[in-house]
C-alpha cells in the first residue's frame, strides 16, 4: 500500500487486517488469520522527527509532500511547535461526542498535524472506514476508502516501548515515517501490535460508551470488504481546545 497509513499486527493482512487501507494507502494493525485488507507493512524504524528545542520547549517538524490530498488542505507550520501540554479534541459523531486527550510530550509533530487538519475542517463530514471487532476502529480518510491522506507525510515518533491498551489513539501508517491523517482507536486487545505506531493520546473514559455503541452495531453487511462500521461512525465535525 502506498503513502497513508497502515497498521500491522501479527498475521492478517487484508483490508480488515491493516488499520489503514485496502489499496495503496496507510496501513492498520493486522489480525492473525485472514481478512480483507492490504499488504503487510515493512517494519518501522524507530525515529523521532522532532528536532530543535529542549524538552518542555518547542520543536521543529517536517511535513514533506506525499501523494494527493483527499481534501484541499495546507501542511502544518514546521517551526516553534509546542512540545509539551495536552490538547482536547472532540469528535462530534452520529453516535455522540467522543473526547480524545492528545499528548504533545510524546508526539508533538503528530498532535500538531492533527490540530492543523481539524482547524481546516479536514475531518468534518467524514466517516471512520474500518472496524475490526476486538481490535480497532480506524478513521481519518475523507475518501472512506482507506487510501486517502492529506497530501503530506511526517516521521514516526517512537521510543520502541509503545503499548496500545484499550482507548489508545495512535497514527496509522504504511511503513516507516509515512504518517498522514489516518488514525486508529484501540477497542480491544484480541490482537497484539508491535511498537510501530505513534501514540497521540487516549479516549476520555466517559466517551468509551460512545465508541462501544459503534462497535455494538457491528459491520455493515453491504460492505463487500467486511470492514465498514454499520452505524454511528460518521464524524460531523471535530473541535479542539
Amino acid at each position: 500500500m502506498s503513502g497513508l497509513k497502515k497498521l500491522v499486527v501479527v498475521g492478517l493482512m487484508a483490508c480488515v487486517a491493516s488499520l489503514a487501507s485496502c489499496s495503496s494507502s496507510p496501513s492498520s494493525p493486522t489480525t492473525p488469520s485472514s481478512a480483507t485488507s492490504g499488504p503487510s507493512v515493512p517494519s518501522i524504524t524507530l525515529t523521532s522527527p522532532a528536532t530543535g528545542g529542549a524538552a518542555g520547549d518547542t520543536v521543529a517538524c517536517a511535513y514533506p509532500a506525499s501523494g494527493t490530498a483527499a481534501k484541499p488542505v495546507s501542511p502544518p507550520s514546521t517551526s516553534d511547535i509546542p512540545a509539551t501540554g495536552a490538547v482536547t479534541v472532540t469528535m462530534h459523531m452520529d453516535a455522540g461526542d467522543v473526547v480524545m486527550n492528545l499528548n504533545r510530550d510524546g508526539a508533538p509533530c503528530a498532535v500538531h498535524s492533527f490540530e492543523s487538519l481539524a482547524a481546516q475542517q479536514y475531518f468534518d463530514n467524514t466517516s471512520c472506514h474500518r472496524l475490526v471487532l476486538g481490535f480497532v476502529l480506524q478513521c481519518g480518510d475523507p475518501t472512506g476508502s482507506g487510501t486517502g491522506g492529506p497530501g503530506y507525510s511526517f516521521k514516526d515518533e517512537l521510543t520502541g516501548s509503545e503499548t496500545y491498551p484499550v482507548g489508545t489513539v495512535a497514527m496509522a501508517n504504511s511503513g516507516p515515517n509515512t504518517n498522514g491523517s489516518q488514525f486508529f482507536i484501540v477497542i480491544g486487545t484480541t490482537y497484539s501490535l508491535t511498537p510501530d505506531y505513534t501514540v497521540m493520546g487516549t479516549i476520555d473514559p466517559a466517551s468509551m460508551p460512545v465508541i462501544q455503541s459503534i462497535v455494538d452495531q457491528g459491520i455493515d453487511p453491504s460492505d463487500s470488504k467486511g470492514i465498514r462500521p454499520a452505524e454511528g461512525a460518521h464524524i460531523q465535525s471535530v473541535t479542539t481546545s
